[in-house]
């Protein structure tokens, strides 16, 4: 089985306040993980450390990406490379259509794997499809990324994005977040469709509800920085159904 991430003993700050406090965690191709925590956990804190967030000073512990030093590379590189992170909170980024940020995005994406760059009418196309698999309005690709979007119109257009792109090791920080149950269900849903044998997914999520959708094979338990406990996808029912305060409580 093909080894995406491995994270040992990880160590993060921001403005000088230690947030992620020794994490190991490892991703192998085609496995979903969710983590799951209490608010102020570091569960967003690790998804930004992963895919390169500047303003994260890494204070420890090594991370490698298909065998190569993570660390090393800057946000750029790491999401040519195929490391891509859903937004909890998508930009607008006013005065760039949707369809010429994602075709720069896709052009710089293939020239890394080494493949040929597409026609104007094979990128049209690509868009057309893979916008139906989160049903993204077409009328929305014409317009500047993000900008006038619901909520639920700028998640899928994260996942759109996804598919777009094809990256190896796709964060989901929070998808769920503001999604009324149908947009979840479409969100969710296109998730799956892009699942493969070769790629790998971490799903951050408060709640059990998207794991109704998107059943994870590894669950793990983020508070104060470590990973205090890991399981199967019953952990995240019990975490739904008991709270976090038995686990916390054995913690301390």
């Amino acid at each position: 089985m093909k080894n995406i991430l491995t994270v040992k003993g990880l160590h993060a700050s921001i403005d000088g306040k230690e947030i992620l406090r020794g994490i190991d965690f490892t991703v192998n191709a085609g496995e979903v993980h969710a983590i799951m925590g209490p608010n102020g956990s570091g569960k967003s804190t690790f998804a930004s450390v992963i895919a390169g967030d500047p303003r994260f000073e890494v204070t420890g512990g090594e991370v490698t990406y298909n065998g190569v030093d993570l660390l090393a590379m800057n946000v750029e590189e790491r999401a040519r490379a195929g490391v891509f992170l859903s937004f909890q909170y998508p930009v607008e980024i006013p005065g760039v259509s949707m369809a010429n940020f994602m075709k720069l995005a896709v052009a710089r994406r293939r020239e890394y794997l080494g493949l040929p760059q597409l026609s104007s009418g094979e990128f049209l196309k690509m868009m057309r499809e893979k916008g139906k698999v989160v049903e993204l309005d077409s009328k929305l690709t014409g317009r500047a990324v993000n900008e006038g979007f619901s909520g639920g119109e700028k998640k899928k257009n994260e996942i759109f994005q996804m598919a777009m792109l094809q990256p190896e090791l796709s964060i989901l920080d929070e998808t769920d977040s503001g999604l009324d149950i149908d947009a979840l269900r479409i969100v969710a849903t296109g998730v799956n469709k892009l699942r493969t044998p070769d790629n790998a997914t971490v799903v951050i999520t408060h709640y059990q509800r998207l794991l109704d959708y998107i059943v994870p094979d590894f669950v793990h338990v983020l508070y104060k920085g470590q990973i205090i406990l890991s399981g199967d996808k019953s952990l995240a029912l019990k975490l739904e159904k008991e709270g976090y305060d038995w686990l916390i409580n054995q913690y301390k």
